[in-house]
């Protein structure tokens, strides 16, 4: 099975798994430089925090910056009186930079 293939049965596998109407979903997206996190209420259809080291603008390697974002969207969060979540990595695995947003997260206050 080519890689492709694979990528996308995970990312379908892992979405049908966390669509919910009862939790807010953290939603986690990967580029080769950058990492971008945002807390979706699908209930309603809307955004309700965003961040991204690439509006952060933070310094060091891609980990540090994961982890920047985590605490950022979870202290966001709380003020917006997000606690609960279901965390969504998509097609990445858990591993590396999305772990790190994801320790984070759970560190800064967020619950999933």
């Amino acid at each position: 099975m080519n890689l492709a293939l694979r990528t996308k049965r995970r990312k379908l596998r892992i979405r049908s798994s966390v669509k919910t109407v009862k939790r807010a979903r953290l939603s986690v997206f990967r580029s080769s430089k950058y990492i971008y996190a945002q807390i979706i209420d699908d209930a309603k259809g809307v955004t309700l925090v965003q961040f991204s080291s690439k509006a952060l603008k933070i310094e060091g390697d891609k980990t540090a910056a994961a982890t920047a974002v985590g605490k950022a969207i979870a202290e966001a969060a709380l003020a917006k009186g997000v606690k609960q979540v279901v965390f969504d990595r998509g097609e990445y695995k858990y591993h590396g930079r999305v772990k790190a947003l994801a320790e984070a997260a759970r560190e800064g206050g967020l619950d999933f």
